[in-house]
């Protein structure tokens, strides 16, 4: 808990000040209880200086020897075939950005069996290294065999950054990783920079409230999950082919207590991928009814798009869970976007702004939507989109 000396004059200024309700008063001199969390805010406004935070002990870690943005690069699965899933590429564009201001390699990683033909066309994303761990006995996803792998190699090459996508495999795989190294772990960012020599990672906090910039000075790597239609494809390197590093990580033996049996591939059509679909239409409270969202079907049958819904739309039940877009849905970034009766609050904001054409609709002039659309039409959705549709039949 917070240390307190003998300077305590037993203002109080620290009482008011802890959120934790930690500190109290006793014969007019602070003392600190269990709740103490050690957030230092009592440190700051105590006129006296006589609090402090507890000296760890530990010396500063050496963290010249980390070197290399490494990217997580998934292997997925439709039934029928494998393939590199497109957000490895993402990443990977945006980590050639970030490793050229580091001054450090691109390395890709990759996990499964029979993996060398994705090479050629990792490597046309700036990549300066693959490791590839290929073996029959990855053939499947298993997190503590895929993690042992990659906790190995961590270990062995000491990258500085590590980079993982937001797909259910990433958010399986990277807490194993960041929790066995004892470093951090960032989730679902929606962009990341260099300062100072430090990766900041940024993504929505206090419910969307707010966008924070977090780093981790102190450890190494710096980890992150970034979702898919976060950063466009970047084809840097044309006809190049990376350094290519193949290991061998044996499957640790409780790998084995987990096996999967069988699997099944729910036939999912092109119009209900959202987070592939060129064109995407949305809608929000201000459809409020499903002859609203007819509307909207129409016009994506229209435009060979998908339909999806804000946050409040799916709570009028006028849509399904799974077609929710923004910060606890989906992220999209579709060629066109069109927000039909979204006011634009900033939870679905982050889920749709990467977008290249976003034209928003609202009967509200000073909705948000209107500050991140190329094309803004006031007025109510219903009554617009009939004249859209009878355009598009002409």
């Amino acid at each position: 808990m917070i240390q307190i000396s003998e300077k305590c004059v037993g203002c109080g200024k620290c009482v008011s000040a802890c959120p934790f309700g930690a500190l109290s008063l006793s014969n007019r001199k602070a003392v600190a209880s269990a709740a103490c969390t050690l957030c230092g805010s009592c440190v700051s406004v105590c006129p006296m200086g006589a609090l402090s935070l507890p000296a760890t002990g530990a010396v500063k870690k050496d963290l010249s020897s980390y070197k290399g943005v490494w990217v997580f690069v998934e292997i997925g699965n439709n039934g029928r075939t494998s393939f590199v899933r497109p957000v490895g590429y993402e990443l990977l564009s945006k980590g050639r950005e970030l490793a050229t201001q580091l001054g450090e390699e691109l390395c890709a990683v990759i996990i499964g069996s029979n993996i060398s033909g994705y090479f050629a066309e990792i490597s046309q994303y700036g990549t300066d290294k693959i490791y590839a761990v290929d073996s029959p006995a990855y053939q499947q996803y298993n997190t503590l065999a895929y993690a042992n792998a990659m906790i190995t190699l961590i270990r062995k090459y000491n990258p500085s950054v590590v980079l993982f996508p937001s797909t259910y495999v990433g958010r399986d795989l990277s807490p194993r990783i960041s929790s066995e190294l004892f470093v951090g772990l960032t989730a679902d960012c929606t962009g990341l920079s260099v300062k100072q020599g430090n990766l900041i990672q940024t993504r929505p906090a206090f419910g969307g409230n707010i966008m924070a910039d977090i780093k981790c000075p102190d450890y190494r790597p710096q980890m992150a999950t970034v979702r898919p239609n976060v950063f466009k494809k970047v084809v840097t390197t044309p006809g190049r082919m990376a350094a290519v590093v193949n290991e061998t990580v044996s499957v640790p033996v409780k790998a084995g207590t987990v096996r999967v049996l069988e699997t099944h591939f729910d036939p999912v059509s092109a119009k209900d991928k959202l987070d592939e679909a060129p064109v995407v239409i949305a809608g929000g409270r201000g459809m409020k009814d499903k002859a609203g969202f007819d509307l909207l079907e129409n016009l994506a049958a229209r435009l060979g798009g998908a339909v999806g819904a804000s946050r409040a739309a799916i709570d009028l039940g006028l849509k399904e869970k799974e077609k929710q877009i923004g910060q606890s849905g989906v992220t999209v970034a579709s060629k066109l976007y069109v927000a039909c009766g979204i006011s634009g609050a900033v939870q679905h904001i982050v889920g749709m702004e990467h977008s290249e054409v976003i034209i928003g609709i609202n009967k509200d002039a000073n909705a948000p939507i209107f500050n991140v659309c190329k094309y803004g039409l006031v007025g109510d959705a219903k009554q617009i989109l009939p004249y859209i549709l009878e355009g598009l039949e002409k």
